[in-house]
């Protein structure tokens, strides 16, 4: 009998675990990604002839990561792996994969998602300014070409990954003027007991915070971006915000790293017609999911960051998780204590992350107190005001009418960063809760194809 075709779509932590645990059962499942080599965006591995140790590129997560690679080079040869590979469309139980030379069709029984994250973006006038970064950009830029994003840095945002990007910048040599969080103390304080659901990630994030304070890096806390000041043909000269007591305070610098903790990538869920759920606590669209990781479409599993953020541990607990969970449902035989394991492990980490969202909240209000002026689309150029002289003129309150009318989430990367600042800019214009907006809905091709595609197979 024909072995049952397993597809997942992510070499990250979670891809990697439940492509492991599909080795383990004797299969030779599909892995397809669109990076050169396995280890998602957390894990990026240095290219080929970069020599710079785990600690150095990874920090307090560089066991981990080396872990995470080692499960990977060991079941290597024993998967059907496809880097470089982007998942444009999945229909008809199929996935629609392209790469640069050739584009197929994959037919699949099981089929698990372990898409992981990009960053959350909340627009600051003046960010459409050259020198302006996402946090995962900046980081890119480090681990992939070895350079800083400018000669002085500032990184603006909240959540753990600007304290981990800034650290790594600071282990690599360069100058990061600042760390600048809108989030203020006390949201840290009503989170932790939260956060002491897995008391050792709580710790390293302490440690880094000391550790950028020690280097000497100013850390600012509870600030309201005003302003990223710059020149069109010059671009970034430096920053304007207020502090936590609302003193207006400017940096100067040539670059700024900015994220707000992290966001799904849930194109693909939604292009398999997965159901999705609004989560109150992070004020974004989620695809549903039972515990094991199966999604609302029989067959497809969601596991990681792609599904709800709960960061690198439990995205390589999910992964296996959801791969058990398909390999069950393909009746294969499985360890029912070890599922039951990683539920706890996965709950554990959810707890954490509930905290996280507590101590790093989505600072909602500075969508709506963006001025006229300010891009809020940078693909289109749409502005804060086109947006609102648009639902002004059409009475638009739901997300893909007001993209139609307005075009913003219309460009390359479909509204994954101006779309949830967007929903949130229309709320507060229209004075109707979020969820009330709706989401822009996915579209294929998730991302921009070449027009030197060869012919579908």
């Amino acid at each position: 009998m024909a072995q049952p075709r397993i597809i997942i779509v992510g070499a990250g932590p979670a891809g990697t675990r439940a492509a492991q645990a599909c080795v383990a059962a004797g299969l030779r499942p599909v892995v397809i990604d669109e990076g050169r080599r396995d280890g998602g965006q957390i894990y990026r591995r240095q290219p080929d002839h970069f020599t710079r140790p785990y600690a150095k590129l990874y920090g307090t997560e560089a066991d981990r990561a080396q872990a995470v690679h080692g499960t990977f080079h060991a079941i290597r040869e024993q998967i059907d792996y496809r880097p470089e590979t982007l998942v444009w469309n999945i229909a008809d139980r199929h996935v629609w994969t392209a790469n640069q030379t050739d584009q197929e069709a994959l037919p699949f029984d099981a089929l698990l998602l372990c898409t992981g994250a990009t960053d959350r973006l909340m627009p600051v006038k003046g960010w459409h300014y050259a020198g302006t970064y996402s946090l995962g950009g900046s980081q890119v830029a480090l681990k992939s070409q070895a350079v800083s994003i400018g000669h002085r840095v500032v990184f603006m945002g909240s959540g753990p990954l600007l304290y981990l990007v800034a650290s790594q910048y600071v282990e690599a040599g360069a100058d990061v003027a600042a760390v600048l969080d809108t989030s203020p103390f006390s949201a840290r304080v009503k989170a932790l007991p939260d956060l002491l659901a897995v008391p050792s990630v709580l710790w390293n994030g302490v440690r880094l915070t000391q550790a950028l304070k020690q280097a000497g890096v100013a850390v600012h806390l509870g600030v309201t971006p005003v302003e990223i000041l710059g020149e069109s043909d010059t671009g970034v000269s430096g920053v304007r915000f207020r502090n936590g007591a609302g003193k207006e305070r400017s940096i100067a610098c040539d670059a700024v790293a900015m994220g707000y903790h992290l966001r799904p990538e849930t194109q693909l869920a939604d292009l398999a017609r997965c159901a999705f759920a609004f989560d109150s606590s992070t004020r974004q669209w989620l695809p549903e999911r039972d515990g094991d990781g199966r999604s609302s479409v029989e067959g497809v599993y969601l596991a990681g960051d792609g599904a709800k953020i709960l960061g690198a541990r439990s995205a390589e607990a999910s992964g296996k998780l959801a791969a058990l969970a398909a390999l069950a449902d393909l009746g294969l035989p499985v360890d029912k204590g070890e599922m039951a394991s990683l539920r706890g492990d996965v709950g554990t980490y959810a707890k954490f992350a509930r905290g996280l969202a507590k101590a790093f909240p989505w600072p909602a209000s500075q969508a709506a107190a963006l001025p006229d002026e300010a891009i809020l689309c940078r693909c289109e150029g749409v502005t804060a005001g086109d947006l609102r002289a648009v639902m002004r003129e059409t009475g638009a309150k739901e997300a893909n009418r007001a993209k139609a009318f307005s075009r913003v989430g219309m460009g390359r990367c479909q509204g994954r960063y101006c779309g949830l600042a967007a929903a949130e800019l229309i709320a507060a214009e229209a004075s109707v809760p979020v969820e009330q907006v709706g989401r822009l809905r996915g579209q294929a091709p998730v991302k921009p194809l070449s027009i030197g595609i060869g012919d579908e197979k």
